[in-house]
């Protein structure tokens, strides 16, 4: 049984890692930050106050006793101890396959080694580690100290333990943990966002709508009931009684109109709709 994780380490202090950084401190978690960066410290200073003011005006319940930030000048030094590693480097796997060994190099076998990145396969990233099964990806959503939602996708090598362990500890800082069932580029959500985006530039290109004209189509239209429900379970409840089976007997065959530019549908079989 894995020990209670009091101390993480973070590899990259930009947007993503600074967001880890906030929500890691107010949730009552001591930090050790890396970052070559000359103004790192500074960019995170300030990510961590936005993080406190946005706190501050969620709740009026006592927060928990924030815990410390240390800025070091080493991966080594950052992770030499530490049970839990955030790695948020820029998106290239060029770049995070040589950190990513580096900290292996220093950090305690059975630290739980997670990657911020968006879209990469874990696999790709873990095929120069000793211990490729505590390695996973862990893809957060900026900001990060708000927003919950943490993809955790595994490799070929990662263990079902360490997933586990890093669900129990995300849980432990205010995030709701996906574990995926199967590795895929880009994960879940994102492949969501882009389809969602991809439309949207073709609304754009053929002259139907304006970038506000579509974020005011969201904010103020579907995307208030999937903050509540999702995109399923919405659909379940307009199908009435008779639920989602209704819903896609009614709606289903418009799928294959020209109403979209992402015609590529899988086909509606009973197969399918069942596991719907």
């Amino acid at each position: 049984m894995r020990e209670v994780i009091k101390k993480a380490a973070l590899i990259g202090g930009g947007v993503i890692g600074g967001g880890w950084a906030a929500r890691l401190l107010l949730n009552g978690i001591d930090v050790n930050v890396f970052d070559p960066s000359a103004s790192a410290e500074q960019s995170l200073n300030k990510i961590i106050a936005n993080a406190e003011y946005a706190y501050s005006k969620l709740t009026m319940a006592p927060l928990v006793k924030q815990g410390k930030i240390k800025f070091v000048d080493s991966i080594g030094k950052a992770v030499q101890g530490i049970q839990f590693i955030q790695e948020s480097v820029p998106e290239n796997p060029g770049k995070k396959i040589p950190i990513l060994k580096e900290i292996e190099q220093f950090a305690l076998e059975t630290a739980l080694i997670c990657s911020s990145t968006s879209g990469i396969k874990p696999t790709s990233l873990q095929t120069e580690m000793k211990h490729p099964e505590r390695f996973m990806v862990g893809h957060p959503f900026n900001p990060v100290y708000l927003l919950p939602l943490v993809e955790i996708c595994g490799g070929e090598k990662t263990s079902a333990e360490a997933k586990q362990s890093a669900a129990e500890f995300y849980r432990r800082i205010g995030m709701k943990p996906l574990i995926l069932r199967k590795e895929i580029d880009a994960f879940i959500a994102n492949r969501l966002l882009e389809a969602v985006w991809r439309e949207g530039l073709w609304l754009i290109r053929d002259d139907v709508a304006t970038t506000e004209e579509l974020d005011d189509a969201i904010r103020f239209g579907f995307g208030l009931r999937w903050a509540q429900m999702g995109l399923f379970e919405t659909y379940r409840v307009a199908g009435g009684e008779a639920g989602m089976r209704h819903f896609i007997s009614q709606f289903g065959p418009t799928l294959s109109w020209p109403w979209t530019k992402l015609m590529d549908v899988p086909e509606l079989t009973e197969e399918l709709i069942e596991k719907i």
